[in-house]
């Protein structure tokens, strides 16, 4: 069905008498508006070619000197969208096809017009004109987000050769997009690991985004990138590659310089809290050798210095111990260990403490032996700082420590909690750093060697905790 809005047609034709023929096939047609007006000459029509004023243009082969193939031409040349059709006395089919090839929509030859005809003819231009409009305005429409992409987008074949590149991969790559073009992308990627990787995923035909690469530029320059590949097949059924390379070199910067910045505070952080912690009871130990050196009244006196010297160098020596325990890195051997017992054992370690601070302990085991693999040493002393930090944290005579095992297909899982007074939300992401506690006299170390020894489990552990309800370490074993 034609469209109810008013049809332009213009009709270029040296005959008049042809003209008027066919302007009233036109208007006997049903069911449309047509607006017709006539082009006698070559020239006239050139003009309203460019000036684009028509929907639809039928156009006779001879016009005067020119032919209407020397128009298709020119309309080609004017990127003239709209359909033109070219109108004959005799069929000839050596012009039909130049003519279908030159960009005619259709060939008439002008005896054979009725109005059905052109009612078909027109209807089927326009149809095909909008359709061709469409896809144009599609194709502007990627090739624009294509030329303008802030990312290199490229287009390649099966083996990553590249056929086309933006400007931003000229940019990437620091080469013209007529030097790019040929290139293979494999040769940018210096790391040969990565290079295999992509390759692999390349031959498998395997869609893929944001992978990690590094590529190395014209200038030698490594930029890291996030590569997406995508793999389709082009108009002539050939198989290519499209691809995005999001450069996030300067993102990689800027994250290297947070991380220097955050060694250098930890570090500053360290060094105050070190030298404070270890100051203390060197004050206590310089103090007590200056009353050696006074007339002391008993020998209560001497045994009672003595005393506090050497529990001032256990102290300084289990502080550097802890440290050089957090800062070494650990290589352990495992072996398979229950889970339950090494838990028990961490519990027989605290006993006393949770009978001073009358703990309430409950204990829920699964009904089988949890075996993973584990340094039992080094698990236990992560499991007994933990349960210390959660008897530190409740009250005396009201405290409730449960200690839990759960046995899952995947995975077994530790749980740890306390009924204490919890953990301020600002303060759980710190729980682990070196040095950083919330207890009067506490180092801060007993939580950052657990952390270090569960990593070192493959396993990961995680703190929940609500004030005035308590704490909860939940510790997971990959099996």
């Amino acid at each position: 069905m034609l469209s109810e809005k008013e049809i332009r047609v213009v009709i270029i034709d040296d005959d008049e008498d042809d003209f008027f023929i066919i302007a009233d096939y036109i208007k006997a047609i049903e069911g449309a508006l047509f607006r017709i007006n006539w082009c006698r000459n070559y020239d006239t029509a050139i003009r309203i070619l460019r000036e684009k004023a028509y929907d639809i243009y039928f156009v006779d082969y001879r016009l005067g000197s020119h032919t209407g193939l020397d128009l298709l031409q020119a309309a080609s040349a004017e990127d003239l969208d709209d359909p033109i059709i070219i109108l004959t006395g005799k069929g000839n089919k050596v012009i039909d096809i130049k003519a279908m090839e030159s960009g005619a929509t259709d060939y008439l030859v002008k005896s054979e017009l009725n109005i059905e005809k052109l009612e078909r003819c027109i209807r089927y231009s326009l149809a095909r004109a909008g359709d061709l409009k469409e896809l144009k305005a599609r194709k502007n429409k990627y090739r624009n987000l294509f030329e303008t992409s802030k990312d290199a987008v490229f287009i390649a074949d099966e083996d990553l050769s590249l056929r086309e590149a933006n400007r931003s991969a000229s940019i990437l790559f620091r080469l013209s997009n007529q030097q790019l073009t040929g290139l293979n992308l494999l040769d940018f990627i210096k790391n040969l690991n990565l290079k295999e990787k992509v390759m692999g995923l390349a031959q498998a035909k395997k869609n893929f985004h944001d992978l990690e690469i590094e590529i190395e530029d014209a200038a030698h320059e490594k930029k890291a990138c996030l590569l997406s590949l995508a793999f389709s097949r082009d108009n002539n059924d050939a198989p290519q590659v499209h691809g995005i390379l999001h450069d996030i070199s300067s993102i990689k910067k800027a994250e290297m310089a947070n991380l220097q910045a955050h060694k250098l505070a930890m570090n500053e952080r360290l060094m105050r809290t070190l030298a404070h912690e270890i100051r203390n009871p060197l004050n206590n130990i310089s103090l007590s050798l200056d009353h050696f050196s006074m007339p002391l009244d008993s020998e209560e006196e001497k045994l009672a210095l003595l005393d506090i010297m050497k529990r001032n160098c256990t102290r300084i020596n289990h502080i550097i111990t802890e440290l050089l325990d957090l800062t070494r890195p650990l290589e352990l051997t495992f072996q398979q260990h229950s889970l339950q017992e090494m838990l028990d054992e961490s519990i027989n370690m605290i006993r006393d403490r949770m009978n001073l601070q009358k703990v309430n302990l409950n204990k829920s085991y699964p009904g089988i032996v949890v075996n993973i693999p584990a340094n039992r040493a080094k698990l236990v002393i992560a499991f007994t700082n933990i349960l210390i930090n959660a008897i530190e944290a409740v009250e005396s005579g009201k405290g409730e420590l449960t200690v839990k095992v759960t046995n899952l297909p995947d995975k077994a899982v530790v749980q740890i909690a306390d009924n204490g007074a919890g953990i301020p939300e600002e303060y759980l992401t710190k729980l682990f750093d070196p040095f950083f506690t919330l207890k009067k006299n506490g180092v801060g170390l007993g939580l950052s060697v657990s952390y270090s020894i569960i990593q070192s489990h493959n396993a990961t552990i995680e703190v929940e905790s609500e004030m005035k309800y308590g704490t909860r370490f939940n510790i997971a074993f990959n099996r």
